[in-house]
């Protein structure tokens, strides 16, 4: 039960940072999206630091590695966890796989948000 409870608290805190990062950004700029890539990029940057950093130099309770990557990292930004996993592919040498994963999850998720616009809006 620590876990999960770590990995609430965590994506509370980082849904929060990722409304106050957007939120900024985007103020500062007439760029539409720019809020978002900015969290997405920060976030997938982190997540990249946050695991090399844990996988090579410095032991980690798992416990807390948890909470700050699927909490944390999670809650400011899915795409992070998104790019990892396209990563893991392709060192892996499953170069088809990390394609298809990057080009699948880019094409159905903006049909995805079509969709649920579409059947929001009732049209």
């Amino acid at each position: 039960m620590p876990v999960v409870l770590g990995i609430a608290l965590g994506g509370a805190i980082g849904a929060v940072l990722r409304h106050g990062l957007s939120t900024a950004v985007t103020r500062g700029s007439d760029a539409g999206g720019s809020g978002t890539l900015a969290v997405n990029l920060l976030g997938a940057f982190l997540l990249g630091l946050l695991l090399g950093v844990t996988e090579e130099r410095l032991h980690m309770d798992p416990a807390l590695r948890s909470a700050l990557t699927v909490g944390v990292l999670g809650g400011f930004t899915t795409f992070s966890t998104y790019t990892w996993d396209v990563v893991e592919h392709f060192e892996a040498g499953r170069i088809a796989a990390a394609a298809a994963l990057l080009g699948v999850t880019v094409t159905l998720g903006v049909v995805a948000i079509v969709l649920g616009l579409a059947l929001g809006r009732g049209t």
